[in-house]
């Protein structure tokens, strides 16, 4: 007997599926109705829409890092106005003033095309003020990189809307996401960003060559998008896809080396030390590492973490046992999980065991927690308590420079572990999502794996293998997918 085709249900509008998103919605005249419809020839598309919202929210990133801008930081003004960005002191530190070539030149602590955009926008900085002499350059700077980064959070809230198309407006999660308020231009991270949600698109557009291809400029900027392969290798195993894997590693190796190459040979010291640097830095504040060694050696009552570098061995072990435990959730749940769950708890898992975890690296987590588990509430929460680790981190630097304005560490600490719990109870929920589909909002309306490419609708060649395999989750969303539609409340979602 043929198995009936899944039955596709219109995927429900967060306003009156996401309890969060309906009261919000109350504010601005009620959840959209069942009968309600928009001009034929709209030119406000759902895309358009995020897009806009994505350029209200980075607007607002520039102006609260705007008193900042040109680097006169007496008073320690970068503290009390909570609007340090690494792009001003870099300015200088990095000799990007005096036209210094990265890796050449001077070494960076950044990967290469990391440094490529920094070096690209000096020169452009050079070029405005050749223009217009009376220019400040670090400020031309500044505002040059601001609109470089706002094209790379565009680019991921078009990616993030792509890659799960039926349900397009699960992107404004960034798109609205008061940690980009904070930290879109605090790096160079959306850079890095960009090409992680390319990615994404690219792999739910079934393009395996052209998601490595942006996972390799990806982790030539930032180390962080190499763990989509960890997530993409899960399923290729459970699917038995091993050649789109294969091909999406070797585009990622490949494009990797095309960009790493060159800079390696002609300076290899300079290209090095970003490496090296990353080996022998000592443990940032941020970390569990840190928080541990000060209830080990010191007091949380002390004005900062000690200083300790732990050992790269441990680092390395901790970071494959916490890869390992999310493949064995991979291969172990009942029903193949969605590839952003996986990707979700991938790159979670190397930001709680890695030794450094720069405030604004938070900010990864957002698009894939909106294709993972788009749901508003506890997100919102967790923004929240990065943002308060943020403004702790600044006052605890205040105090370092004046002391004794700032707070100690141990107040830092305490907003940390509220961090840490908060996304442990987001992972616990992805991973319970993983164990009952019937209560993933993605795949309530009959779909498999939308953002899944070549994975979505493919055969579990492990369906059997966990014992929780034959139990009621699986017949449970087994049935939502041939059954009648059933209408679900928005307080089950």
């Amino acid at each position: 007997m043929t198995r009936p085709a899944p039955v596709t249900r219109p995927a429900p509008l967060p306003s009156r599926a996401d309890p969060t998103a309906w009261r919000a919605a109350r504010a601005l005249g009620g959840a959209w109705g069942r009968h309600a419809g928009v001009a034929r020839y709209s030119w406000w598309t759902p895309l358009r829409w995020l897009m806009a919202l994505t350029l209200a929210t980075l607007v607002l990133g520039f102006v609260q890092k705007s008193p900042c801008a040109n680097g006169d930081w007496t008073g320690n003004k970068q503290y009390t106005h909570f609007c340090y960005s690494d792009v001003v002191p870099l300015w200088s530190d990095e000799r990007l003033d005096v036209g210094a070539v990265p890796y050449r030149d001077t070494s960076v602590e950044y990967p290469v095309l990391t440094g490529a955009v920094m070096f690209v926008t000096a020169d452009l900085t050079r070029g405005v003020h050749a223009l217009t002499s009376s220019a400040n350059e670090l400020v031309t700077f500044g505002a040059l990189t601001a609109l470089i980064l706002a094209a790379c959070g565009l680019v991921v809230t078009a990616a993030t809307a792509q890659a799960q198309r039926r349900r397009p407006w699960d992107a404004a999660i960034f798109a609205l996401s008061p940690l980009l308020v904070f930290h879109a231009f605090s790096n160079w991270d959306l850079l890095a960003m960009a090409f992680t949600s390319a990615a994404m698109w690219a792999w739910a557009a079934r393009r395996p060559v052209l998601a490595g291809a942006m996972i390799g400029l990806g982790t030539a900027a930032k180390l962080y998008p190499v763990f989509l392969l960890v997530a993409i290798g899960i399923l290729a195993i459970r699917t038995r896809k091993l050649g789109e894997a294969a091909w999406t590693t070797a585009a990622t190796l490949g494009v990797w080396l095309a960009v790493n190459l060159p800079i390696a040979i002609a300076y290899r010291h300079g290209w090095a030390t970003f490496y090296t640097f990353s080996i022998d830095r000592p443990t940032e504040r941020s970390t569990l590492w840190a928080i541990g060694r000060t209830l080990a050696v010191s007091s949380f009552n002390d004005s900062d973490a000690p200083y300790w570098q732990p050992p790269s061995v441990a680092v390395a072990i901790a970071l494959l046992a916490a890869l390992l435990f999310v493949g064995y959730l991979g291969l172990a749940a009942p029903i193949r999980p969605r590839l952003a769950q996986l990707a979700f708890l991938c790159v979670l898992a190397f930001l709680l065991t890695t030794k450094v975890w720069s405030p604004q690296y938070s900010l990864w987590l957002v698009p894939l927690l909106a294709l993972a588990r788009p749901r508003w509430r506890l997100n919102l929460i967790w923004q929240f308590s990065e943002i308060a680790v943020w403004m702790l981190t600044l006052t605890l630097l205040l105090g370092v420079s004046v002391p004794p304005h700032g707070v100690a560490y141990g107040w830092l600490a305490l907003a940390l572990l509220v961090r840490d719990g908060l996304l442990l109870a987001l992972a616990g929920l992805v991973v319970r999502e993983m164990w009952h589909p019937e209560l993933d909002v993605v795949r309530l309306d009959g779909v498999d794996d939308p953002g899944g490419g070549v994975f979505d609708g493919a055969p579990d060649a492990l369906g059997g293998w966990s014992a929780a395999s034959g139990g009621s989750a699986g017949s449970r969303w087994a049935a939502t997918q041939v059954g009648p539609e059933v209408q679900v409340s928005a307080d089950r979602r």
